[in-house]
């Protein structure tokens, strides 16, 4: 049996509704916590921004660790000086950025713009699907600020300031918590179907 492409389509929004629906409750928890998370994030911008950078930090020397662990008794395991290398570097990056996080600004600044774009994209596309769903438009602005966000970050590159980092993840926390939020709350409120 051939569907065409519109049915399809409708199938699929129609399965998105009825997933927003079922898990709304989360959806407006995460909204809630996103949002908080913002506004934490504006109000204290450089101490977001530095948090953002010792948590990288952390999170490669993890990585290092484990992924060096796994090399442990793999020496003639093909390419295993490019592995040995790749935990080197990822343990020394994420060392450098917990010695002085201002220095990691500008890879945790490129990092954040890739971030602010692939979100925005995603919520630009999640909102198109469930569109007409009530109040979709919402989604849809939080990944417009999404992208906006990376736009302005890539504008501000050589001179990006440590408080803005902070200040724009704030922004799209708040962005992508409050369209979640208001998501889940109309769905929890709108009638079965």
């Amino acid at each position: 049996m051939t569907m065409s492409l519109d049915s399809a389509a409708e199938v699929f929004r129609a399965a998105m509704r009825e997933t927003v629906k079922r898990y709304s409750l989360w959806y407006l928890i995460q909204g809630a916590l996103l949002v908080v998370a913002g506004f934490l994030a504006i109000i204290y911008p450089i101490l977001s921004s530095v948090a953002v950078i010792i948590m990288l930090g952390w999170l490669l020397i993890i990585s290092g660790v484990a992924q060096g662990i796994s090399l442990v008794g793999a020496r003639h395991v093909p390419h295993f000086w490019l592995q040995l290398i790749s935990v080197i570097l990822a343990f020394l990056i994420g060392f450098l950025f917990l010695r002085d996080p201002a220095q990691g600004l500008l890879t945790v600044t490129l990092l954040l713009i890739v971030f602010f774009m692939i979100e925005g994209i995603s919520k630009i596309v999640f909102a198109l699907t469930i569109r007409p769903f009530p109040y979709w438009g919402w989604v849809l602005a939080s990944g417009l600020i999404g992208v906006l966000l990376s736009l302005v970050l890539w504008a501000s590159l050589p001179v990006t300031a440590l408080w803005l980092v902070g200040l724009l993840l704030g922004i799209q926390l708040i962005s992508v918590g409050g369209a979640l939020a208001r998501l889940a709350w109309q769905v929890r409120r709108s009638p079965a179907t």
